[in-house]
This record gives structure tokens, C-alpha cells and sequence, in this order.
């Protein structure tokens, strides 16, 4: 079958590779599309150890073929999106059966956008943060796919005021379709906002941001940490300060939840898709790339040049 592999060199090129076989527990799935996410950047720079030759890709939409010793062979022709572990950029990829999801009423190029970008999104707003009717959320990386979703999710959840931080005026422009009342340019923050304070900020850039983010919290407001885009440098911070005014710093990390507990993954992702099928949030798929065009649509998204969901077709 044909795969894009991460080789010893650090270059993603198309190979023929022997197509892999469901173990216990999963699930094999002919790819029709897969989504591009961050952690692709990740492996990229080496910030994640893999075995070379690797093939890369953590998102899948396609149909199950084939299943491991304990899946119910009921799901084979099922329609799926499927949170992966690693193999997604290939024609066929197998992943667990409890991230597999059925996703019938979700054209494939959506159910391949859906990826981890939408239970990630999901959970930073409804179980890390518990963002409450009337409270005001502050969201960095506003444009991108865990942004405009979360942004989504957080008027569903009753927020009386959205606030997005944006790269530029195109990403301001494009973000305004999510629900947010005010987008402010990566640069202006946090000057422009004067003193406006937020119950939930969401940070997944890291650095002199998540410092500032701090800054911006209300008494007992939470801080929600998911990425280090700018930065791995830590901050410090000073829990004295923030036992005094009740404020909470909080992590998610959706790679170890998988590993930990899958099941809450799995429980968050169903209803994330459920509420993507009745259309109360959606999916905005803004690029689509050939598997040969990886590596450009990889370093775009390291460069902060997208905006919303981007997929490579497979089938």
C-alpha cells in the first residue's frame, strides 16, 4: 500500500509498505482522508521520539475492513472517524476500536477534520475548565482548529463573552464565523484589552503568554494549559499567588489521557461528534493537500499559516 513515511532523514516521502493487520482490540480502516494536527509539527522537530521509517498521521476517516480478536465484526463496512496513534497518512491504518468512532451522517472530509482537534476542544471547555452560563472565556490561537471549535463549545455552554487572540487581521476576519465577540491581534495582547478580566483562558502557546494569560484570570477564574506553540522554556508560577485569589492553572494532554484512560477520551470524542452531527458546532475543513504535499502543509501549519482544519486525501 502506499504511505508517507518519516525517514532517518527527516523527510516525509511516498513508499509502498506492507498494509498492517488489526491486533486485539482494533480496527482496520481503509483511509479516505486524514487530518493534519500539531503534533505532526512535533514529530517533525523531534519533540517525539519515533522509530524511522515512521508513518506519521494521528486522525483517520475511512471505513473498517478488517478487526482484531474482540471487536464486533458487525463494525466491518462501518463508516468511522479514528483517533490513531501513529499511521493515519497511509491507505490503510489501524487504531483502536474504542477510539474508533462511527461516523454516519458526517461526510469523510468533516469526520477526518473532527481528528483530536474536536473532543481536545470539547473538554478544555465543558471538563477542564467547566466554563459556567455567564462567565467570559479568553481563547489564544483563536483561528486554528481547537480555537474555533472551542469557541463553539463555549457559547454552547452559555459564555456571556468569547475573546479570541489571533496572528493577524486575515485569522481576526476568518474567526469571526465562530461566535467570538472580540478578536485581538496576537500583538496588541494583552495591552488592548485594558483591564478586562476572564473566568477562562485557554493557552496552548506557552512563554511570556501564559504569564499574561495568569494576569488576565478573575478571582477563581482557570487557567487551561494544552500546548507550548511558542515556547518549551517553563514558567514559573507562583501557587501562593494563586491560592490567594483562587485562580487554578490546569493541563490537558488528550496523547496520555488516550493512554490512561481511553474510555474518557472515548466518552468526550462520542459527544463531541454527536454534537457535530446535529450541527450545533462544526468542522471548517480549509485545505485540502495530495499525500505528496505533506511536508508543505506541515510547515505551513508550523509557520502559523492556516486557519481552521487541514486534511490530506488519501483514497
Amino acid at each position: 500500500m502506499k504511505a508517507v513515511v518519516f525517514d532517518a532523514d527527516d523527510r516525509f516521502t511516498l513508499a509502498d509498505i506492507d498494509e498492517p493487520a488489526p491486533a486485539g482490540g482494533q480496527v482496520a480502516i481503509r483511509v479516505d482522508y486524514a487530518g493534519i494536527q500539531y503534533g505532526d509539527v512535533l514529530v517533525r522537530n523531534g519533540h517525539f521520539p519515533v522509530p524511522r521509517p515512521f508513518v506519521p498521521g494521528f486522525e483517520a476517516s475511512g471505513h473498517v475492513i478488517a478487526v482484531g480478536e474482540g471487536v464486533d465484526a458487525g463494525r466491518i463496512g462501518q463508516r468511522v472517524t479514528a483517533l490513531t496513534s501513529a499511521g493515519a497518512y497511509a491507505q490503510v491504518v489501524v487504531a483502536p476500536d474504542l477510539l474508533t468512532f462511527d461516523s454516519a451522517g458526517v461526510d469523510p472530509r468533516t469526520a477526518a477534520g473532527f481528528g483530536w482537534v474536536t473532543p481536545t476542544a470539547y473538554d478544555l471547555i465543558n471538563t477542564v475548565s467547566r466554563v459556567r452560563p455567564g462567565e467570559s472565556v479568553l481563547i489564544h490561537a483563536a483561528a486554528g482548529g481547537v480555537g474555533t471549535l472551542a469557541a463553539q463549545f463555549a457559547k454552547a455552554a452559555g459564555a456571556a463573552r468569547i475573546v479570541g487572540v489571533v496572528g493577524d487581521t486575515a485569522q481576526a476576519e476568518y474567526a469571526t464565523q465562530f461566535g467570538y465577540d472580540l478578536l485581538v491581534p496576537r500583538e496588541d495582547f494583552p495591552g488592548t484589552l485594558a483591564d478586562e478580566q476572564f473566568d477562562v483562558v485557554l493557552d496552548p502557546i506557552g512563554g511570556p503568554t501564559r504569564l499574561a494569560s495568569l494576569e488576565r484570570l478573575a478571582p477563581h477564574g482557570r487557567l487551561a494549559i494544552y500546548g507550548n506553540i511558542a515556547t518549551f522554556e517553563p514558567v514559573e508560577i507562583n501557587t501562593n499567588d494563586l491560592l490567594m485569589n483562587g485562580k487554578s492553572a490546569l493541563t490537558y494532554n488528550s496523547n496520555l489521557l488516550s493512554q490512561t484512560h481511553p474510555e474518557r477520551l472515548a466518552d468526550s470524542a462520542t459527544t463531541a461528534l454527536r454534537l457535530l452531527a446535529d450541527h450545533t458546532v462544526r468542522v471548517d475543513v480549509t485545505a485540502e493537500y495530495e499525500m505528496s504535499d505533506l511536508d508543505a502543509a506541515i510547515q505551513r501549519l508550523a509557520e502559523g499559516g492556516t486557519h481552521g482544519k487541514s486534511i490530506v486525501r488519501i483514497a
